[in-house]
Order: C-alpha cells, then sequence, then structure tokens
C-alpha cells in the first residue's frame, strides 16, 4: 500500500510517500480502507521525532481516519462494507489500517468520508476533556481556548449541546466570528491580548467559568486561575506556548480549584473503547440532528502530505486539515 513516511525527524519536507506492506488484521480487528485521514498537532511533533508513538503502535502518521471496512478478522463482529470511522494510535496516512472493531464508529448517512475524517479525533478528545475529566453539567460555564483548532471548534459545538454557556478564544477576529457561528455566546481576541480573566468574569456576572479547556499551556496558567469558579477544573490539553511557569497556590487552594492533564494517545486500549462507547451515546442523536458538524477547513491530497504540515504550522486554518486517501 502507498503511505507517508517520515525518512528521518525534521521539517516538513521529510514527508514522502512510499510503498509499504499492507497491515493485516488481528483477532477482533478490522481492516479499512482509508479514504481520508485528518492532521492533528501531534502529528507536527511526531514529525520532528517529539512525539513517538506508543509501544506496538503504527509508527506512520495518523491518529484519526475515514473509510470502508474490506476485511473482517475472527471475533470481530464488523462488516464487509461499512462506512466507518476512529481513532487511531497511528497509522492514518496511508491506504489501510487496522482498527479494534469495538472502536469503529458508524458514519451518519449523508456525511463524506473527508467530513468524517474530521471528527474522531477532535470529538473524543473533546468529549473526554469536557465531560469526563471536566464534568461540565448543563447550566454550566465552559471556556474553551483556541476555538478555531479542530478540536476548539467541536468542543464548542458538544459545550452549546450540552446546555452550557460557551466562552471562546481565538486569535482573530474571523475566527471569532465563525466560532459564533458554532455557537459560542461570548468570544475575546487574544491576538490582541491574553489577560482575558476579567473579560471571563464580566461575561459570566462574576462567577467564572467551570471548566477551562486550554491548548496553550504556560502563558495562560495564571489567567486561567483566575477564571475559574469555586471548584472550577482547568483541563490542559496542550502546551503550545511552553510547558514551565510559576503557580498561585493560595489562589489554587483558597478557590478549590482542580488542575487536570491529560493525554488520548496514550491511553490504554480499554479507556478508548470507554470513551468511544460513552461519546457515540451523546453525539449519536446531534450528528443525526445536525447540532454536531464536523469542521473541515482544507483538504489536500495524500501526497500533498509536507504542504499540509506546513499549512498547519502556519495556524491558518479553522476546523481541520483533510487529507484524502485514493
Amino acid at each position: 500500500m502507498k503511505a507517508i513516511v517520515i525518512t528521518h525527524p525534521g521539517e516538513p519536507e521529510v514527508l514522502e510517500l512510499q510503498e509499504v506492506a499492507d497491515p493485516i488484521p488481528a483477532t477482533g480487528e478490522l481492516l479499512v480502507r482509508v479514504h481520508a485521514t485528518a492532521l492533528n498537532r501531534a502529528d507536527t511533533l511526531q514529525r520532528r521525532g517529539l512525539y513517538p508513538p506508543p509501544p506496538g503502535a503504527s509508527e506512520i502518521l495518523g491518529l484519526e481516519m475515514a473509510g470502508e471496512v474490506v476485511e473482517v478478522a475472527a471475533d470481530s463482529g464488523g462488516q464487509v462494507g461499512q462506512r466507518v470511522m476512529a481513532l487511531l494510535a497511528g497509522g492514518g496516512y496511508a491506504q489501510y489500517v487496522t482498527i479494534p472493531a469495538p472502536m469503529a464508529i458508524p458514519i451518519p448517512d449523508g456525511m463524506g468520508y473527508e467530513e468524517a475524517a474530521a471528527l474522531p479525533e477532535a470529538c473524543l478528545t473533546a468529549y473526554m476533556n469536557l465531560f469526563m475529566l471536566g464534568k461540565l453539567q448543563t447550566g454550566g460555564v465552559a471556556l474553551v481556548h483556541a476555538a478555531g483548532s479542530g478540536v476548539g471548534s467541536i468542543a464548542v459545538q458538544m459545550a452549546k449541546a450540552a446546555g452550557t454557556t460557551v466562552l471562546a478564544t481565538a486569535r482573530n477576529a474571523s475566527k471569532l466570528e465563525a466560532v459564533r457561528k458554532l455557537g459560542a455566546d461570548f468570544t475575546y481576541d487574544t491576538g490582541n491580548a491574553t489577560d482575558f480573566s476579567g473579560w471571563v468574569l464580566q461575561s459570566t456576572e462574576g462567577q467564572g467559568a467551570d471548566v477551562i479547556l486550554d491548548f496553550v499551556g504556560a502563558p495562560y496558567l495564571s489567567e486561567n486561575l483566575k477564571s475559574l469558579n469555586l471548584n472550577g477544573r482547568l483541563v490542559l490539553i496542550g502546551q503550545l506556548g511552553g510547558s514551565k511557569t510559576e503557580v498561585d497556590l493560595g489562589l489554587v487552594m483558597r478557590r478549590r480549584l482542580h488542575i487536570l492533564g491529560a493525554t488520548l494517545r496514550a491511553q490504554p486500549l480499554e479507556r478508548k473503547i470507554e470513551i468511544t462507547r460513552r461519546f457515540c451515546e451523546f453525539a449519536t442523536p446531534l450528528l443525526a440532528q445536525g447540532r454536531l458538524v464536523p469542521v473541515v477547513d482544507r483538504v489536500f491530497e495524500l501526497a500533498e502530505a509536507s504542504a499540509a504540515h506546513h499549512y498547519m504550522e502556519s495556524n491558518a486554518n479553522f476546523g481541520k486539515i483533510v487529507l484524502k486517501v485514493s
């Protein structure tokens, strides 16, 4: 099969389309013909040699895909011809991939492969962090940073569908306008200033946020802590701005704050299956009703993976960047 290979750690030019061995499904797995995959920040880190795949996972990039089941191994319970999307530990930048059968999410009728490929990683990341870790409840307040990103744009929709007040930040006015169309109640331009805690408190009549979903890390920590309600939860899912800073422990203790961190890729398979199951229970009716929609910024051919990585690193995209796999 054809797949994108990292010839050596480095810039996007190290990505090459090459012939590699086809994957073989083991007991309980499905072999899927990939029609589309999507980029994630983790891909750019892995390309640079900074984020190796978990033990046993494919060295090929790609943490999600959408495609068609072409082979069903023993004890899998799958069906040849079924259209599925799935979270992956790796291997999505290729024509074929194997997945554990319980990880397969049916693609809704009427949704194309390129749209479906934009959902698994963003949806499961947002669901796990907002609801399973962040314990976001109906009537609560959620603050989503980097709301123009793939995960951020989905998180805004999920939080709104759950009946919460949604605050969102992004780095320019056009992204904020798009975020408002997705359901954000209040928006803030972090391209102009990052002292957003006053805006959060003003927007929530002094209450603050119950859950904050943050991709930025160190530069936002102090403002995040000042933006939280009593017993509020700060969920860290990225460190694009750096990982080291000072913490006001007195504030954390006085307001009984919780600082949580997690990565989805390194979760045990059993945990990923549970997250997938719970997400499907939450999202299946939302997808059918059009209340949760994939946000695709741009589609590249698989052979254009290098250009797609350059585009991601320019931070110009709103939503997901997709690779079409022919």
